[in-house]
């Protein structure tokens, strides 16, 4: 599985709203230009955001994105499956051989307790705070 520029900026959204949580709505305009991605393109990754139960829109000249619920209630596994689709290493895993079908099933596992263990709390607490060692992981 490879998570494209769809779940990436939609983690960056998501993470800019985790942090600003509690202080009002966010433009999308201000996250595009600080992390310099096109505004166009995360009013596309908005929507499904906003469809998903996710985000809420605020009208008005004040008017932006806040996060529908707590961010720690928000998972990383929530933002990817709604934007990329079903967690899976391979298409079709029933239809491989048993050694290779519990090969990726493990490794979808594994993939889907980290993205579903991570939630927004974490991935803004941990950008604010510089800590690399909290999500280090060691082949």
């Amino acid at each position: 599985m490879k998570i494209s520029t769809k779940g990436r900026y939609g983690l960056t959204i998501m993470i800019e709203l985790a942090k600003k949580h509690g202080e009002g709505p966010t433009p999308l305009k201000s996250i595009a230009q600080s992390h310099e991605l096109s505004e166009h393109y995360l009013e596309q990754l908005i929507a499904p955001l906003r469809n998903g139960g996710l985000v809420k829109s605020i009208r008005g000249a004040y008017g932006g994105y806040i996060l529908a619920k707590e961010p720690n209630q928000i998972t990383s596994g929530d933002i990817i499956r709604i934007l990329e689709g079903p967690i899976s290493p391979v298409e079709g895993i029933e239809d491989e051989e048993p050694a290779k079908r519990e090969l990726f099933i493990r490794i979808r596992d594994a993939v889907k307790e980290v993205l579903d263990s991570t939630t927004l709390e974490d991935l803004a607490s941990h950008s604010e705070d510089g800590d690399t060692d909290s999500y280090m992981f060691y082949i």
